[in-house]
């Protein structure tokens, strides 16, 4: 079984596209300068321009987070501290708003509208039926036109659990509540929550449940997905120069810890006693679980596993607690603070923490070059939610993050402050004009917004 390609036998060339085959696994190689070869190989390996959305929900102790000053003079807040590190790697973006998270007559429901126009921006139909109704999500938009350029067209996330069906916020079904992606009007796109199964999804193994003779032959040689493919990488790593060889080795190695740590969650799971709950989320710490899945997002951007990513840290009116950063209290209640500065310091907490784990995935999206750039770099990742003051459930002035250079058509370290009402959606038009997706609208845009 051959582990790669050649385009052709004479020069080695490889395309980025090329894939390691492996025992039912496969993977694209990262960016390899060895194989760019002459101008015209190195045009046809210019890194792709991916896409995340990242949703954290509940909204904000708007007086710790949002920023003040505008442009690349502004000052950051409290709580964006947490991102001081990657000043110039994003955009603070004021004035985004997601009008179709308002009620319009259709009374609560607040969180799971929030949630469900994010993506979509548009009007969720009020049932907690079967017949519900919504619209195609910006990731699913993109995933529909250039989805078969990667095995992937998309991967959906969440640190949350999963539910489409039953009856959530204010008789709103849950599936509004968690879902971010919908591939159309009535059909979510559910995320993934178990590490193992992500993992499985992006390189092949067990992606469909099959045992089949390569799992069965895996399972008896207990083997990492990786040790696969590895004996026959050596004649890879024999034709490639020294710094190629060193980001094939980092390469490699991402894949493996990603797994070990994966199998060292299932094993705290498995040997749990009995009359033990296992908490909620693999692995066994809210913060471990996610920094996984933001490892798992970043390698698949990394190997072209895909280029468009949802990731659902919690979901809108979430009850979690964060006993770990001295918050027993759960998250929605704590939310509707009115004014109390308790209530508030522990609503600042939160919001630093999930900043933290934003600058994690930050930190793992800069450190894989491609070239004299990075991931980031080529990158446009979106960090927010639906709700601006949860004390007050506005949808507009939303806390938005933007980050990575959209390929070098965005100038991020600046501030930008734009009328009140923008459409959100007005950003995805653009976002996809990017990815070369053309689409007139998106949900309830009203034209393209150029941020950059």
């Amino acid at each position: 079984m051959n582990l790669y390609h050649e385009t052709s036998t004479a020069s080695h060339q490889m395309s980025r596209r090329k894939v390691l085959r492996g025992l039912g696994t496969m993977m694209s190689l990262p960016f390899l300068e060895t194989f760019a070869g002459k101008a015209k190989a190195a045009a046809a390996q210019k890194a792709p321009l991916r896409a995340a959305w990242l949703y954290v929900p509940n909204g904000v102790n708007v007086d710790e987070w949002f920023p003040t000053g505008e442009g690349t003079g502004y000052q950051l807040s409290t709580s964006l501290k947490e991102l001081e590190r990657h000043r110039n790697d994003f955009m603070v973006v004021s004035g985004l708003a997601q009008d179709f998270a308002r009620s319009h007559g259709n009374g609560g429901g607040d969180h799971a509208r929030a949630t469900a126009t994010f993506l979509t921006g548009c009007m969720p139909k009020k049932t907690a039926g079967s017949d519900i109704q919504l619209g195609v999500s910006v990731d699913q938009i993109a995933a529909q036109k250039i989805g078969h350029l990667t095995r992937l067209p998309s991967l959906e996330l969440s640190a949350d659990g999963q539910r489409s069906a039953g009856r959530c916020d204010s008789g709103y079904s849950c599936a509004y509540q968690f879902n971010l992606a919908w591939k159309n009007e009535t059909m979510p796109m559910a995320p993934e929550m178990d590490p193992r199964l992500a993992f499985e999804r992006l390189f092949g193994y067990g992606a469909s449940g099959a045992q089949g003779e390569a799992g069965a032959r895996r399972q008896r040689l207990q083997k990492s997905i990786l040790d696969t493919v590895l004996d026959e990488a050596k004649s890879l790593q024999g034709k490639v120069s020294g710094s190629d060889k060193r980001k094939l080795d980092e390469y490699f190695e991402s894949v493996r810890d990603i797994e070990q740590r994966i199998e060292r969650s299932e094993k705290f799971a498995t040997q749990m006693p009995k009359d033990f709950k296992v908490p909620e989320g693999i692995p066994e710490s809210y913060e471990q679980h996610i920094r996984v899945m933001f490892d798992l997002m970043a390698l698949a951007f990394q190997t072209d596993t895909t280029r468009i990513a949802t990731f659902m840290l919690a979901h809108d009116g979430s009850n979690r607690s964060f006993p770990d950063i001295g918050v027993p209290d759960a998250h929605h209640g704590i939310s509707h603070h009115q004014r109390d500065p308790e209530k508030l310091a522990k609503l600042g907490k939160i919001d630093r923490f999930y900043l933290r784990q934003f600058a994690y995935f930050l930190d793992k999206l800069k450190s894989i070059k491609e070239g004299e750039v990075s991931v980031l770099d080529n990158s446009m990742i979106v960090w927010g939610g639906g709700i601006g003051d949860p004390d007050r459930h506005n949808h507009d002035n939303l806390p938005i993050v933007v980050a990575g250079r959209a390929g070098g058509t965005w100038t991020p370290g600046k501030r930008v402050m734009l009328p009140g009402e923008t459409p959100m959606t007005n950003l995805y038009v653009s976002m996809l004009e990017r990815m070369g997706v053309r689409a007139e609208t998106v949900g309830d845009s009203t034209g393209k917004l150029e941020v950059g």
